[in-house]
């Protein structure tokens, strides 16, 4: 969990401190973030792939399947990585055709080029944290988390607000404090990775360009539809970045604060589908079904009683938690940061909501990746998301509905669509593994 938070707190500590510059300072990291989401999807999503695999070839002590799935998997996840940054800063003009608030766009312009640089340290980094989460050892990437995190901050507040001799760079600041702390990820996780005597011999003397066809199929068959799927759910909620921006800098600041927020839970439950994608593939590596289900059904369970947790209090602390990203004593900006805060607080309302489907739909997607069954889930998310979610979004965000809150309705009905059915799918998958696997020992 604190290792997904990583990613996150990163654009947690963005937020604040970026939002002491202003509403559109904050707006405009917001619509830059809105495509390294998207971004971010592909290349989380994809890297996934990797920890069934490790996690399969661990519990059965196959040490060729381990080191050949590592090598590919990390040569993937940076050639990703370059690809995604890339299809980033190629896709900027798209912001001057979004009907998006011109100030905001003109600020997001150069934070993006950068922020969208770090996505190649960024894969790669997840490239290592999967492979080292397959080998359930899940402790040195959070640590890499933890670094990461206290280097943004420092790197912030020097660059941001141009302390002790530093140039002030506003939100540019923040965009290379990010990219310096992906940086040093990359290298902490590595050099702990050769380092320790359970992966040395897994991640050293690697022939990085002697590639096989064969393995890179069976990753690429495993990460695509895993990048699908996260995809079909972040570009739902980069869309509500979007529809805010309709509607102007105040509401689209305001879901950026919703958003983050959220995305702090959500990193949580993702701690958990790696739990889940683990722990059911080393069971399906000793084909052991009975077991699976059950580990499954527990971290199923666990993650629920946290989204309850969470749920309560999003809605117990809806008017306050906003506070945390505005700055009361700008005088310049007061009303529009009440109204900031306004509109946050309201949507906290439906994070509130959200948070148990949330949970529930992430952590089946990860006991269904650890069964390698991906497929049929994209279909899944897909229908959830974009056929039932967002023409919600879209009908009840007009400024004449409900505004922000009408848009984070159409979020609630895709992942409560999304939970249920993808739940229907595992308790289908694994009754008719374990009954196929009784009638086999029979």
């Amino acid at each position: 969990m604190l290792g997904m938070l990583g990613h996150t707190f990163v654009g947690f500590i963005d937020n604040i401190m970026v939002g002491q510059l202003g509403t559109a300072e904050l707006a405009a990291v917001s619509l830059g973030n809105s495509f390294i989401f998207i971004a971010m999807s592909l290349g989380i999503g994809f890297s996934t792939a990797i920890t069934p695999l490790i996690a399969e070839a661990s519990s059965s002590d196959n040490f060729l399947q381990a080191k050949a799935t590592f090598k590919h998997g990390l040569v993937l996840c940076f050639c990703l990585g370059l690809a995604l940054f890339l299809g980033v800063y190629f896709a900027k003009p798209m912001m001057y055709y979004m009907d998006q608030p011109p100030e905001v766009v003109k600020l997001s312009l150069p934070y993006l080029d950068l922020v969208a640089f770090s996505l190649i340290p960024m894969i790669t980094f997840q490239g290592l944290k999967q492979f080292s989460d397959g080998m359930s050892i899940t402790k040195y990437p959070m640590y890499a988390a933890l670094i990461a995190n206290i280097l943004n901050v420092v790197f912030n507040y020097l660059l941001i607000f141009g302390k002790f001799g530093f140039p002030n760079l506003g939100i540019v600041g923040a965009a290379y404090g990010t990219l310096i702390s992906r940086t040093i990820m990359v290298i902490f996780l590595w050099w702990v990775l050769t380092k320790k005597e359970r992966t040395k011999k897994l991640v050293t003397n690697i022939k990085f360009f002697i590639l096989e066809f064969k393995i890179i199929k069976k990753i690429i068959s495993l990460g695509a539809p895993s990048a699908m799927q996260m995809l079909f759910e972040v570009a739902i909620f980069t869309s509500a970045i979007w529809l805010s921006g309709l509607l102007g800098k105040n509401p689209q600041a305001a879901n950026q604060i919703a958003l983050n927020l959220s995305s702090m839970t959500f990193m949580v439950f993702n701690g958990l589908n790696v739990a889940s994608m683990i722990r059911v593939g080393n069971q399906k590596g000793l084909n052991n079904y009975q077991e699976l289900r059950r580990i499954a059904l527990s971290i199923f369970l666990m993650g629920t009683i946290l989204a309850v947790f969470f749920c309560l209090i999003f809605f117990g602390f809806h008017k306050s938690l906003p506070h945390l990203y505005i700055d009361f004593n700008d005088v310049q900006n007061y009303e529009d940061n009440m109204e900031v805060l306004k509109i946050a607080s309201q949507l906290l309302i439906a994070a509130a909501f959200f948070q148990i489907s949330d949970s529930i739909q992430v952590m089946v997607l990860g006991a269904l990746r650890g069964l390698q069954d991906v497929v049929i889930p994209t279909i899944i998310t897909l229908i959830s998301y974009w056929f039932i979610g967002f023409p919600v979004s879209y009908y009840f965000g007009s400024k004449e509905m409900y505004g922000s809150f009408g848009i984070w309705l159409g979020l609630l009905a895709g992942l409560t669509s999304a939970s249920i059915l993808l739940y229907l799918r595992f308790n289908y998958l694994t009754l008719k593994l374990i009954k196929t696997k009784h009638h086999e020992f029979t």
